[in-house]
C-alpha cells in the first residue's frame, strides 16, 4: 500500500506525459506514479516508463473506464489524480494531500475556474460550458463547487474504494463531484493555475457531443441522487399541462352544459393521473434513496476497518 499515489490516465501523451510525471515526482518524491494507459498508438507508454512511472493498462477505451481501473487497483492513503496534458502545476499536489491527510477531506477539487482558465483555455465554448455544468450542478444539487469538470483532484481512500464508477468518458468528473456532495462528504476547493495544452497537443474532449453528454448524465444523476424533487418537479408540469386544457373546457361546459371536446377532457384527465402517478413515484425512490444512504455509510465503516487493517500490516 502507498501513503501517496499519483494517478494519471494516459491516451496519446507523448508530447507532455514525461513532463508531467518528472514534475510530479519532484513535487511528490515519496509518491508512486502510475501511468495508465488507454490505447495509446504513440510513445507514451515508453515516455512514461523512462521517467520513472508504474505503466498498467486500461483497454476498454474512455476516460470513466481508466478511473475504474485506478481505483479497483491502487491502494493507497492519499491519491492525486491529474491529466497527462501538463495542463495542472504539480507544485500544488503537496497542499491537495495535506488537506486529505491533515483535514481529512474526501476529495479536493483543484479549480482552474478561479485562476486563469479563462484567459489560457483558447477554445471559447469549453468555458461557456464549464460555467454551465457548474450553475446546474451547485443549483441542483446545493452545493459550492468551483470547478466541475477539473481533471485535477485528491481522494481519500475511503473515498475512492466506495465510489461506484459508472461513467465511460468525461462525464466521469460530473459523476464523482455528485456522489461526494449527495453522500455528504468533505469537498474542499483549492484554486489552482492553469496552462493551456503545449502547441501540437490535441485535446480528447469533443465540446459539443462530450457536453451534451455531461448535461445528460448531470439531469440523469439529478433523478438517482434528488427523486422527490425530479418527480415532484414532474407531477407539477404535468398537472399544469392538464389544468391548462381542462379550464376552457370547464368553462365551456358552465356556460353550455355541453363538452364537445370530450377527447381534450379524456386526455387532461390521463395527464392528471400520470401527475399523481409521478408523485408517488418520487416518494417510493426517496424511500429507497434513504436506505441506500444507509446502506454507503456501512460501507464507508466497512472501508475504513479495510483501510486500518492495511496499515497495520504494512506499518504505513
Amino acid at each position: 500500500m502507498d501513503k501517496i499515489a499519483v494517478l494519471i490516465p494516459c491516451y496519446n501523451e507523448s508530447l507532455t506525459i514525461a513532463r508531467v510525471v518528472s514534475d510530479f515526482k519532484k513535487a511528490l518524491p515519496e509518491a508512486a506514479v502510475y501511468v495508465y494507459d488507454n490505447n495509446s498508438t504513440d510513445d507514451s507508454v515508453r515516455l512514461a516508463r523512462e521517467a520513472g512511472a508504474v505503466v498498467r493498462y486500461e483497454y476498454k477505451q474512455g476516460k470513466g473506464n481508466v478511473i475504474r481501473r485506478m481505483f479497483r487497483e491502487v491502494d493507497a492513503l492519499c491519491y492525486v489524480m491529474v491529466d497527462g496534458d501538463d495542463t495542472y502545476p504539480a507544485e500544488s499536489a503537496r497542499e491537495m494531500v495535506r488537506l486529505v491527510l491533515e483535514r481529512q477531506a474526501d476529495m479536493v477539487v483543484g479549480d482552474r475556474l478561479s485562476s486563469t482558465y479563462f484567459t489560457e483555455n483558447k477554445r471559447p465554448f469549453h468555458n461557456s460550458g464549464n460555467s454551465l455544468v457548474r450553475f446546474c450542478v451547485n443549483r441542483l444539487f446545493q452545493s459550492d463547487i468551483r470547478d466541475i469538470m477539473t481533471g485535477y483532484r485528491a481522494f481519500s481512500y475511503q473515498f475512492v474504494k466506495t465510489c461506484p464508477v459508472l461513467a465511460r468518458g468525461f462525464e466521469i468528473e460530473t459523476e464523482m463531484t455528485i456522489h461526494a456532495v449527495d453522500k455528504n462528504m468533505q469537498v474542499e476547493n483549492l484554486v489552482v493555475d492553469y496552462r493551456d495544452r503545449p502547441k501540437g497537443s490535441c485535446s480528447k474532449l469533443n465540446t459539443f457531443s462530450d457536453g451534451l453528454r455531461v448535461l445528460r448524465t448531470i439531469g440523469g444523476l439529478f433523478r438517482d441522487y434528488r427523486p422527490m424533487q425530479f418527480f415532484s418537479l414532474t407531477a407539477a408540469v404535468l398537472m399544469v399541462v392538464s389544468l391548462g386544457f381542462f379550464i376552457p373546457v370547464l368553462v365551456e361546459y358552465t356556460q353550455t352544459s355541453l363538452v364537445p371536446r370530450l377527447p381534450t377532457l379524456i386526455v387532461c384527465g390521463f395527464t392528471a393521473l400520470a401527475g399523481v402517478l409521478s408523485f408517488f413515484t418520487g416518494l417510493e425512490l426517496e424511500t429507497a434513496r434513504k436506505k441506500a444512504r444507509q446502506d454507503f455509510e456501512l460501507a464507508l465503516h466497512a472501508a475504513q476497518d479495510r483501510l486500518k487493517d492495511l496499515l497495520a500490516r504494512e506499518d504505513i
